[in-house]
């Protein structure tokens, strides 16, 4: 063999050295690189309500179809005077000014009805978004009335230590609509809204997200204590009235023992205002208790 060809044979052979190494190093780059098994595939899906929409509509809710103008004419008027307490002037003398309740004196007052409805109104803003918290957790109703699934949620995340919020927040088919079941029925419901866990969760979702207004759908007021204590962790509260049946002393047994910083309204609700129109939500009044 030539002086040539053996220089050519020891280059062929150091080549083929090197990209032997080279896959070598390759091959245990890869061994050390952690797996993480755990992680969910397809997770912007696996977490995702899909509302009965159409459902919505029969039961009289406001999705965007342009029917029943004359009410999201008054829904638009209330969820103004909310945005501009949560967000306008008024935010910096009120504490969590994005987080408000719903409730009533009484059950069967429709303040379901109402949640459900300002959250759908707010969904439609171009630059907000909408948690709607399943509060009344003895007596749940938010999954039932969207025609979802039954979930985990608000109970579920009390009781555990060790469970972080975000695995209670649902996304739903509804743009810019998030959802807090109340989750499965628990001896001491109750009791859980008035722990500190609850009051940790409320101050985390009124400054996690500055665009967000959060909605609880929370227990009537008379008869159930722990409203009183998760009203002191909310800057507004909207407390429905029902025309011909909740008193004036209703009214003011409801809302005597709020605290005085709370912004608190008040909504007329199943007033008649045709015969074509029995269920709707005609009424709101605004402003300090006297």
């Amino acid at each position: 063999m030539s002086t040539i060809e053996k220089a050519l044979a020891k280059k062929k052979d150091k080549a083929l050295d090197n990209n032997t190494q080279d896959i070598a190093n390759e091959q245990v780059e890869a061994e050390k690189k952690p797996v993480d098994k755990a992680a969910p595939k397809n997770l912007s899906t696996t977490n995702i309500l899909n509302i009965d929409k159409s459902g919505l509509t029969t039961k009289g809710y406001l999705i965007d179809t342009g029917a029943r103008k004359s009410i999201k004419d008054e829904f638009r008027q209330i969820k103004r005077k909310l945005l501009n307490n949560a967000f306008g002037v008024a935010s910096k003398m009120l504490n969590h000014p994005n987080l408000v309740m719903i409730s009533s004196a009484k059950p069967n007052e429709g303040k379901t009805f109402v949640a459900i409805n300002l959250a759908l109104s707010i969904a439609l803003e171009q630059d907000k978004t909408v948690l709607l918290v399943d509060a009344d957790v003895l007596r749940p109703s938010i999954n039932r009335e969207l025609g979802v699934e039954q979930t985990e949620g608000l109970i579920e995340f009390l009781l555990d230590p060790d469970k972080d919020v975000s695995e209670v927040i649902f996304n739903t088919n509804i743009d810019k609509l998030k959802i807090i079941p109340a989750g499965n029925p628990h001896h001491l419901s109750n009791e859980l809204l008035a722990s500190e866990k609850m009051a940790a969760l409320a101050n985390e979702l009124a400054n996690r997200y500055p665009d967000r207004v959060v909605i609880f759908d929370c227990p009537p007021l008379v008869g159930v204590t722990e409203t009183l204590v998760l009203a002191n962790l909310m800057g507004q509260a909207l407390i429905v009235v029902e025309e011909s049946k909740t008193s004036i002393a209703n009214i003011k047994e409801a809302t005597e023992s709020l605290n005085e910083d709370l912004a608190v309204g008040l909504v007329l609700n199943k007033a008649i205002r045709s015969h074509k129109d029995l269920y709707g939500y005609y009424g709101y009044g605004y402003g300090e208790k006297e």
